[in-house]
């Protein structure tokens, strides 16, 4: 069948499987736009406030359901628009889309109007990237980025198709989805290997990362801690991949990582890496880092073996197979030793919260508020975040049931990315949907309050409010003996009243007890939310790794005091 070449987009697009796009209409996309007006009834799409909402929602959608995220924008700025979130997406290994509009090929290199080098721009932020001259290239070359987005170490495609190919001609006839390209199996010999290493170890520690969480590997993992009487703890993007009622489960590990986690995998004597990278926010000091264990590491992607930290053994070979095959070698174990050492560590754990809760004296503190929200929140919600302290006190504190329940942006570390990326699980996922943000982070892209309203997508935005940068302002208290250049915000934004002028729900809380009635009203409201939570300035992230130490320089309160 003879289609346009927008027309041939749109349907690979429902080819595919996509039922939702995100985007923002131009000049140079009104072809495209045209045929999703016409197949509006098969594709979904929502029209976002910025090009970078669009992004971060394709991301968010495909964190919250593990289908790739689609996202389109017309040339020149609306293509420039959508790099912040491609770079998101790249560096936390999310399969995404993104189709750009440019300029007829006639015009390409002449400075033409809202022309960009999009594909030159994108090189270093994605994991392949196209621009389509010959309409006959056009359909093949979207399968082919569906198929390079999802397989082994996912990652965003660009394509970018000048005006005159959307506008020409060419046949049309649908094919299968395309499928994942196949990882190789890793040599027995390396499954040996891991065996008889995990078998001599005294003291396990099962260190998972977005790989792992991405895989949905969840079972297989508590069920190998069992057998082997292993711990599991996490980097930031493995998190909720085990559920926080798992015994097992220390939870994140790393410069804000839970104080328990972290030193059990300095104690330990082994470390059986699942799809973690190792990134220096996860190891601190990378010369100190796990000095007395083994290190295992698997991995879909050679160039993450010994790149951060040098491992004793490399598998690079698909990663659930790899992992299963080693379960399943592996005889069961009991280390009643390494029982009572994370115990210990545990209960110190415990006792640092105890004493952290006293000198809050019934104030509204960070862990307050996500012990409401955990108390209060539907089965299956989806927790996102936006980037600073109230991201790490949600990893810290927030409790997840299921996989993909946690959108943040770990490797980029993204201030804008909550809202947007909300959105976008909500969409995809159809689940109740809570952001944590801030008053920093919050104010570069609240602009899609009015995407939620506009769309009646009802998330709950909880604004943690403490009228400064908190987390650059943490460090600025402890290491640049607090001169807080920048950091004090001082708006008089009131955001009820802005809630209201989107056309939300607005409410403050300034108390446990008005933050958990207005939690439960907004859950009920069946509307978009913003609960503006007053919090203190001087709330700090604890526990935290200083910049270039290591887990022996753990500072465990806000006079900079370390484990003792």
């Amino acid at each position: 069948m003879k289609m346009t070449g927008a027309e041939i987009i749109v349907n690979t697009l429902i080819e595919q499987g996509v039922t939702d796009v995100f985007g923002y209409p131009g000049g140079q996309v009104l072809n495209i736009y045209d045929a999703l007006y016409k197949n509006s009834d098969r594709i979904n799409h929502i029209l976002t406030a910025h090009e970078q909402g669009a992004a971060h929602a394709a991301d968010g959608y495909s964190r919250a359901t593990g289908k790739v995220g689609v996202c389109i924008a017309t040339s020149g700025p609306g293509a420039t628009n959508l790099v912040t979130g491609i770079a998101t997406a790249m560096l936390d290994s999310v399969p995404m889309v993104a189709i750009t509009g440019n300029v007829p090929c006639p015009l390409l290199g002449r400075d033409s109007f809202q022309e960009i080098d999009i594909v030159g721009v994108t090189l270093p932020i994605t994991k392949h990237n196209y621009i389509v001259k010959n309409i006959a290239d056009l359909a093949d070359t979207i399968r082919e980025a569906f198929s390079i987005a999802k397989s082994g170490r996912p990652g965003p495609v660009l394509i970018d198709v000048p005006k005159d190919v959307q506008i020409a001609e060419y046949d049309f006839e649908i094919q299968p989805v395309a499928p994942k390209i196949p990882l190789p199996k890793a040599e027995q010999s390396e499954i040996d290997a891991a065996v008889d290493m995990i078998k001599e170890a005294k003291r396990p520690y099962i260190y998972i990362g977005g790989g792992a969480a991405g895989l949905g590997m969840g079972k297989e993992i508590m069920a190998l801690a069992e057998k082997i009487d292993a711990y599991i703890g996490c980097s930031f993007m493995g998190l909720s991949a085990i559920p926080n009622s798992c015994e097992r489960f220390l939870g994140m590990q790393g410069m804000h990582g839970h104080f328990a986690s972290s030193l059990a995998q300095k104690d330990s004597d082994l470390i059986l890496a699942v799809g973690v990278r190792f990134s220096d926010r996860a190891t601190g000091n990378a010369a100190k880092f796990a000095k007395n264990s083994k290190i295992i590491q698997l991995d879909p992607d050679f160039a993450e073996i010994n790149k951060n930290i040098n491992v004793d053994l490399g598998i690079v070979a698909d990663v659930y197979d790899s992992f299963t095959r080693i379960a399943a070698a592996l005889p069961r174990a009991k280390h009643p030793e390494w029982n009572e050492l994370v115990g210990s560590l545990k209960a110190r754990e415990a006792d640092l919260e105890k004493k952290a809760e006293e000198r809050a004296k019934g104030a509204l503190t960070p862990k307050k508020v996500l012990d409401i929200i955990n108390e209060k929140k539907p089965a299956h919600t989806v927790i996102a975040t936006d980037v600073g302290q109230h991201q790490m006190w949600a990893a810290q504190y927030a409790d997840f049931d299921g996989p993909r329940r946690f959108v943040s942006s770990g490797g980029l570390g993204t201030m804008g990315f909550g809202l947007g990326a909300a959105l976008g699980a909500m969409v995809g996922s159809g689940d109740p949907t809570v952001l944590i943000t801030g008053d920093g982070s919050f104010g570069m892209n609240l602009n899609e309050v009015a995407t939620a309203v506009s769309y009646n997508i009802p998330v709950v935005i909880v604004l943690m409010n403490n009228g400064v940068l908190g987390m650059v302002r943490q460090w600025q208290t402890l290491f640049f003996g607090k001169r807080y250049s920048n950091t004090v915000l001082g708006r008089q934004t009131d955001f009820v009243k802005l809630a209201e002028a989107f056309g939300a729900i607005g409410v403050r809380a300034a108390t446990p007890d008005e933050f958990a009635k207005a939690f439960e009203d907004a859950l009920a409201a069946g509307r978009p939310v913003i609960i503006d939570t007053l919090i203190d300035k001087d709330e700090f992230v604890l526990p935290m790794l200083p910049p270039g130490g290591s887990i022996d320089d753990i500072i465990v309160n806000k006079e900079g005091e370390g484990n003792e």
